[in-house]
């Protein structure tokens, strides 16, 4: 008891169980393990999902095409192997070079790689898009003539009268079975309208910044 009652700070209530020192071996046995824990890397689940992520990479790496690959940024090794998978034609040897490949992803930095395909993707996503808007517009003017009156607004310079006559010609051609040349016709006018409309924007708002 200290003065004024109670317990001395640090009081050991059982005499028969010491508090460790610092250098007696249980505190160096608790150093140890605390150490330990601290050093721990990431777990096996996070390392196989690293991996598993890696070895994705490498087989959408492996599916692009000739010039697509060209464009990614990887070394000798991975892009010959690449091209062996595409090469190889039996199961069983596909199956084994995108193992290989997966390997050797692992000792490259994925981002650049992650990178480039994203742009891929992107650039896809918007090319699709626009084919579904010009397919939408042209089954819209076959549909009903009246449509050419909104492809005016929307695009002023547009050639109304050879959109008129290819919308006769590709229902003439529907009619009468044949094949369908101005239909096509059609579809590569609306491209080439959309895209003069386009690049027409990019001139005024280049100009406007000047």
């Amino acid at each position: 008891m200290v003065p004024g009652g109670g317990w001395a700070k640090g009081y050991n209530l059982n005499p028969s169980r010491a508090f460790p020192t610092p250098d007696c071996p249980q505190m160096a046995h608790h150093k140890y393990h605390h150490d330990e824990e601290e050093d721990l890397g990431p777990s096996k689940s996070a390392m196989k999902r690293a991996s598993k992520a890696l070895q994705d990479l490498g087989a959408e790496l492996a599916e692009l095409g000739k010039e697509r690959l060209a464009k990614v940024p990887i070394d000798e090794d991975l892009r010959d192997a690449v091209k062996d998978y595409q090469r190889f034609t039996a199961h069983e040897a596909k199956r084994r070079q995108l193992q290989y490949i997966g390997r050797l992803m692992r000792n490259v930095d994925p981002e650049p790689i992650r990178a480039a395909l994203d742009a891929f993707k992107g650039v896809s996503a918007v090319e699709t898009a626009k084919m579904h808007r010009l397919e939408n517009m042209r089954t819209l003017l076959l549909e009903d003539e009246k449509f050419l009156h909104s492809i005016a607004e929307t695009y002023p310079g547009a050639d109304l009268q050879q959109l008129r006559v290819l919308r006769r010609n590709a229902i003439k051609e529907k009619e009468q079975n044949k094949p369908p040349r101005a239909y096509r016709e059609l579809f590569r006018l609306l491209r080439e309208i959309e895209e003069g409309a386009a690049t027409r924007d990019d001139e005024l708002e280049g100009e406007g910044e000047e």
